[in-house]
């Protein structure tokens, strides 16, 4: 059914839940995955240099990603990681989806349910489903 599964991620607790769980559906599947991280472009002029703030993102990225490839190692299931910066993360999950020519996008959702009734999914989420071509599961606690 997939072949090969987008997991974005953020490193908070339920991106990292999704992660576990994109990883046991694509092992179920025989699916590949790809971990992807989308870094904001810059902090505020004054707080940190250029090369601080790449050093920052590089190392946000490898944590964030290295927790997706640790479980798919763990459990057998091909793993690359993807990272990029952007203002605007759906449009890059999005992009990132095409270029790897994924056919599924697992991703969690931030949704606070306490800030309005219909507001079930997070922002970006919302987005993502809009926007993708191709299925977006999404995980919700």
């Amino acid at each position: 059914m997939f072949n090969h599964i987008l997991v974005p991620t953020d490193g908070s607790k339920i991106s990292n839940e999704a992660a576990q769980a994109a990883v046991r559906l694509a092992k179920a599947l025989g699916a590949k995955v790809t971990a992807f991280y989308a870094a904001p472009p810059d902090t505020p002029a004054g707080f940190q240099s250029m090369d601080e703030r790449e050093q920052v993102t590089r190392q946000s990225a490898r944590a964030c990603l290295g927790v997706v490839e640790k479980a798919a190692n763990a459990a057998g299931v091909p793993c690359e990681t993807v990272s990029a910066t952007s203002d605007y993360p759906a449009d890059a999950i999005v992009a990132a989806a095409k270029k790897r020519r994924c056919d599924l996008v697992f991703m969690a959702s931030h949704g606070r349910r306490f800030l309005r009734r219909d507001s079930l999914l997070g922002r970006e989420t919302q987005r993502v489903l809009e926007a993708s071509p191709v299925p977006v599961l999404v995980y919700r606690r």
